[in-house]
């Protein structure tokens, strides 16, 4: 079963004296949630959907040309070509045949609609996304992080289209923007302001549902995994372990028991640390590859992706659509969010444009002159 070889991983002698298990041996060897497996089959649609509209709303008068699409459509993952993938979604995309040397994608005035309505509504709401950046930048020890590293994830953020511009250079009180001497041409982010006293998400939970327990993680298990009397003892001393919440000096190597325990506290810190990232996002799930661009700026000392995979009481990853997306699995319920938000009911409402894919393309179609 995958929760013993999460066990054995989690709870184990160091790595050095157990058996070596790759990542892709970790991960198919994780247990399977049909629940999520079944949101992802939908939503690696929707991934692809919204990079194709990324490139239309900024192209000039929002009009993509054909050729350049299929130029990209390897990169995107568009595998059955450009043209086929358009033709599967005509309520989201339509082209112009009016100059036939070169056809242009276009959005259909539902989808341009859909895409307004997202945009205001992240633009509504500066103060969350303020919040959400500053809240970022304090779980990092240096208060600071790559810019391109945001730009990544901007969207899973709900931060305006145009944030380098209205949130961060709009506010040069709280943010700053420094050369990265390490690379040069690009920028890191830096929090101007002392860090506030920001509560994590888990702690909320824990006061809420009045938890005893004051370093216990909320655990949700699919039905149909087994959990061993074993794994039920060690998680409950894993949820015992004190550790330093996300938005707490991260201890030095001098401070703590030292060896084995002071490692599992540290790694339980990067639980804490991704979780309350996963925790801001809008719709409670990223990008795997995206968290990791984060990694040694929170300072998580770990490999994100067995991190997740060790903890499927927490997270949930899946592999569909050629990525590796995790959830957190507190943030849905029958696999639909809890607690939803205007920026992720936009995003539903171009969602379901998309299940609705077998409307002849023809008629989204503009005729030529």
């Amino acid at each position: 079963m995958a929760i013993r070889a999460v066990l054995t991983r989690r709870f184990s002698p160091p790595a050095s004296t157990r058996p070596k298990t790759t990542s892709a041996q970790h991960v198919a060897a994780r247990f399977i949630d049909p629940t999520f497996e079944k949101l992802m089959d939908k939503y690696k649609h929707l991934f692809k959907v919204i990079a194709v509209q990324d490139l239309i709303l900024a192209s000039p008068n929002e009009a993509l040309p054909l050729p350049l699409l299929s130029s990209a459509a390897q990169r995107l993952h568009l595998n059955r070509g450009a043209l086929a993938f358009l033709r599967s979604f005509p309520h989201v995309f339509s082209l112009d045949f009016s100059s036939p040397s070169e056809p242009l994608i276009r959005l259909t005035p539902a989808a341009t609609q859909i895409s307004r309505l997202e945009s205001a509504a992240a633009a509504s709401s500066t103060g969350a996304a303020i919040d959400r950046l500053c809240r970022l930048l304090s779980m990092s020890p240096s208060r600071s992080v790559p810019l391109r590293a945001v730009f990544k994830v901007w969207r899973e953020l709900g931060l305006p289209d145009d944030f380098e511009d209205s949130i961060i250079a709009g506010n040069p009180q709280i943010f700053t923007l420094r050369d990265n001497p390490k690379e040069p041409n690009t920028h890191i982010l830096h929090l101007s302001i002392p860090s506030p006293r920001f509560t994590p998400a888990v702690d909320q939970w824990r006061s809420e549902e009045q938890v005893e327990v004051k370093y216990a993680f909320k655990q949700g298990f699919p039905p149909g995994m087994q959990l061993t009397k074993t794994f039920r003892s060690r998680l409950k001393e894993w949820q015992l372990m004190p550790y330093a919440m996300p938005y707490d000096p991260i201890p030095t190597n001098g401070e703590g028991d030292g060896g084995r325990e002071s490692m599992a506290r540290m790694e339980k810190r990067a639980v804490g640390v991704v979780h309350e990232f996963l925790s801001l996002t809008v719709e409670k799930m990223v990008e795997v590859e995206k968290v990791s661009q984060f990694r040694k700026w929170l300072g998580m000392e770990v490999n994100i992706r067995d991190l997740f995979l060790d903890h499927p009481g927490m997270f949930y990853l899946s592999t569909k659509g050629k990525r590796h997306t995790v959830f957190l699995r507190e943030g849905y319920e029958k696999g639909r969010l809890i607690h939803p938000n205007p920026i992720y009911d936009a995003r539903m409402q171009l969602f379901h444009h998309l299940l609705l894919r077998k409307r002849p393309f023809s008629n989204n179609i503009i005729a030529a002159q």
